[in-house]
């Protein structure tokens, strides 16, 4: 072989070796644009609370999503007496690296708000929330979540709860129902290969989808679960998200975080309160973004990957 053919030769193989390297990267890497399909996919399906076929759909969907990329997956349905009606609600579980020592709960609720009661308008405020931010965004975080846990396995454990019934209502003692459950049961709700475990710490994910991404410190997270917080915030710092991951505390939030708190598991709500689109008929994935999916993803995935066999 001549000279220059031996040079084009390296040269292809170089590239051909670097194009490898890029698509493992690609694959193992967060995916804002991805996640912004999975939202818009949810949207599809229409309003998502029980006794809807949105509803149904929906619980399909994220089963389906689940089942080709966790260890493994389980599903609790239950009944819930809401006022003189009894509904039916679901909250799904997905396990990654079932033999880690050590584990952390990623969660999310998946359901929409029956009635946009923040609409001035009577007539619309009887009608259902869109959901895309509140609900969707959350939920397609984690699903993209779960396709870099399948890709690249984490030291740690993680379990992901899908979380019901959040925003059932009207008023809050007809909210986070899902959670509340889980918070009755979680010591038997989720057994990696049939054996308890303990949860290290918890992190909700919660109307993470504003493009105009503005994430405050929760008032009740700081107080229950000041380190992890701190764990969070200083994984976003180390990324350049400090003008997202504001240091002010803002808002105290009554949410899924909550139950999971008093059951004794340390749990933080990443949350964007700042929305002027909450509960209202407005909150469509045109007010969502892939960039905001992105830059939580990153901050989550960042925190669970720098989890090793040792956390604490």
């Amino acid at each position: 072989m001549n000279r220059s053919l031996r040079t084009v030769a390296i040269v292809a193989v170089f590239i051909l070796l670097s194009g490898c390297g890029t698509k493992t990267n690609r694959a193992s890497a967060f995916d804002g644009i991805r996640a912004y399909e999975l939202l818009k996919k949810q949207c599809t399906f229409g309003p998502r609370y029980p006794g809807v076929q949105g509803h149904e759909k929906t619980l399909e969907f994220i089963q389906s999503e689940l089942k080709p990329l966790a260890d493994e997956v389980s599903t609790h349905t239950f009944k819930y007496g809401a006022g003189s009606k009894t509904i039916e609600l679901s909250n799904v579980y997905a396990v990654f690296n079932p033999d880690a020592s050590h584990f952390v709960l990623l969660c999310a609720h998946w359901d929409t708000r029956p009635h946009a009661d923040q609409e001035v308008d009577e007539a619309k405020s009887k009608m259902p929330v869109p959901g895309a931010n509140d609900g969707a965004s959350g939920t397609a975080v984690l699903l993209e979540l779960a396709r870099m846990f399948n890709n690249k396995k984490p030291d740690v454990g993680v379990v992901m709860a899908f979380f019901d019934g959040e925003d059932y209502g009207p008023g809050v003692n007809d909210m986070f129902i899902g959670a509340k459950e889980f918070a009755k049961n979680w010591k038997t709700a989720v057994q990696p290969k049939g054996r308890q475990i303990k949860y290290d710490y918890g992190i909700l994910l919660d109307m993470i989808g504003d493009s105009n991404l503005d994430i405050a410190k929760e008032v009740f997270s700081c107080h229950k679960a000041p380190k992890v917080v701190d764990k969070v915030w200083a994984a976003a710092d180390k990324l350049g998200y400090g003008n997202t991951f504001l240091e002010e505390e803002r808002h105290m939030l009554q949410d899924d975080h909550l139950p999971l708190c008093a059951a004794g598991i340390p749990c933080i709500d990443v949350i964007d309160f700042n929305y002027a689109y909450w509960h209202t008929i407005d909150d469509t994935p045109n007010k969502c973004s892939a960039k905001s999916l992105q830059t939580v993803g990153n901050v989550i995935s960042k925190v669970v990957y720098d989890e090793g066999t040792q956390a604490k």
